[in-house]
C-alpha cells in the first residue's frame, strides 16, 4: 500500500533528533520539504525531517479520483467528514513503523516529533493518542480529530505538547474543527497551545516562524 518510501532530510550529520511530517490530500511528501530551510532552527540542532508519502487511493467526494491519500472521505460538511477508518488505521500503523524506525537508527522516542497538514494531520492525532511511548510533541496544522470519540488515548503522553494552528478563513478544514480536536484532547486531560493565523487552507510566513519556535522549545536538550 505505501510503495514510496519517505523523504529525508537531515539539517547537519549525526541527527539527535527526528520530526515526522504528513502532508495533506492530493498533495505528496515534497510539499513541506522547502519550509525546513525557512524554520531558522539553530544549525546545533541536528534534526532528521522524514516526509512520508500517502498511498494512491480513490476518494469519494473527488469523484472517486486517485490522488495520494490517507484514507477515504466518503462525505463532508461544516459539522465533520464521514471517512475510511479502516484506511486511516493502516495510514496510522505505517506512522507508527517510521516512529519505530527512527528509534532503531538511535533517535529515543521522546525526540520524534510527529506534524501534520489537514488529512495528514488527523492521522498525526490518532497516533499520539494512542503511542505507547513519550513522543516529544505533535503538530496539527489546518487539521482535524475525526477518530476522536473512538480512540482510546494511552496515558503516556498526557504531558504531551499540543500545538495546533488553524487559518480563520479556512473553508476546506473550518475552524470549527480544528477547535473541536482542541476540545477533544483538552477533555482527555491535554494541554493544547493554539494559534490563530488570518489564512485559507494553507501555511504562512508568520505560521513557519512559530512552527520553527515550536520545534526549537520541544527539542530543546535538558
Amino acid at each position: 500500500m505505501f510503495d514510496l518510501p519517505p523523504i529525508e532530510i537531515e539539517t547537519a550529520v549525526n541527527p539527535s533528533a527526528t520530526v515526522i511530517w504528513l502532508h495533506g490530500l492530493g498533495a505528496n511528501g515534497n510539499d513541506f520539504v522547502p519550509v525546513v530551510p525557512e524554520l531558522g532552527l539553530p544549525s546545533s540542532l541536528a534534526v532528521r525531517f522524514v516526509f512520508p508519502n500517502a498511498p494512491h487511493l480513490p476518494v469519494t467526494i473527488n469523484g472517486h479520483y486517485f490522488m495520494p491519500a490517507w484514507y477515504d472521505i466518503l462525505s463532508m460538511d461544516n459539522s465533520g467528514r464521514q471517512i475510511n477508518g479502516q484506511q486511516l488505521q493502516q495510514s496510522a500503523d505505517y506512522i507508527t513503523s517510521l516512529i519505530e524506525r527512527e528509534v532503531t537508527r538511535g533517535i529515543p522516542s521522546e525526540r520524534i516529533v510527529l506534524a501534520g497538514f489537514s488529512q495528514g494531520g488527523a492521522v498525526v492525532y490518532h497516533v499520539a493518542a494512542r503511542y505507547p511511548k513519550p513522543l516529544a510533541a505533535v503538530l496539527g496544522l489546518s487539521t482535524y480529530f475525526p477518530t476522536a470519540a473512538s480512540v482510546t488515548f494511552d496515558a503516556t503522553n498526557k504531558a504531551l505538547p499540543i500545538e495546533i494552528h488553524h487559518g480563520s478563513q479556512d473553508t476546506v478544514v473550518p475552524e470549527g474543527l480544528g477547535l473541536e480536536a482542541k476540545k477533544s484532547f483538552e477533555d482527555n486531560g491535554y494541554t493544547v497551545t493554539y494559534r490563530r493565523y488570518p489564512m485559507e487552507h494553507t501555511v504562512s510566513p508568520q505560521q513557519i516562524q512559530d512552527i520553527g519556535r515550536f520545534l526549537i522549545k520541544a527539542l530543546a536538550q535538558p
